[in-house]
């Protein structure tokens, strides 16, 4: 049995210790906004905060997370800046197919909180999720937004 936090509630998780917080997420906890890519940590689309940093929860076993605090796509308005960026999200109409989204809404959501006014360069270096429609330049006008205000 594990304990972990997710969106500020606590889960007692029956699972392997070795098990990646992706399949505990999705597969335990239902919570299905957080996707599956590549299963090697290279694409993004299962990045979630973990104590407000980007990670790749595909390669992330769950014994690591014991004791943090794992914020998912399904809280991330909860957060005044994740409010921010999805609405941005949504006013520059960023997705298209929208899978890899939830993942860049977290990463760009974990960018403005250490950065409240990045720069290009800041962009660019941050936002390195994967997006297979290629929409970076709406993804980089959304951050831009959202740091905006």
């Amino acid at each position: 049995m594990v304990t972990i936090t997710i969106n500020d509630i606590d889960h007692a998780v029956e699972a392997d210790e070795g098990m990646p917080l992706l399949w505990v997420i999705r597969d335990i906890l239902g919570l299905t906004g957080t996707k599956y890519g590549c299963g090697i940590g290279m694409c993004g689309a299962c990045t979630v905060l973990i104590d407000g940093q980007p990670t790749r929860s595909c390669v992330t076993p769950i014994e690591s997370v014991g004791g943090l605090a794992v914020t998912t796509i399904e809280a991330i308005e909860d957060d005044p800046v994740g409010r921010r960026v999805v609405e941005a999200w949504v006013a520059s109409q960023v997705p298209q197919c929208g899978y890899c989204q939830s993942g860049q809404v977290l990463a760009a959501t974990a960018l403005l909180k250490q950065s409240p006014q990045p720069s290009e360069e800041d962009i660019t270096a941050t936002m390195t999720n994967l997006c297979r429609c290629g929409t970076y330049n709406a993804i980089a006008a959304a951050v831009r937004q959202a740091a905006q205000g």
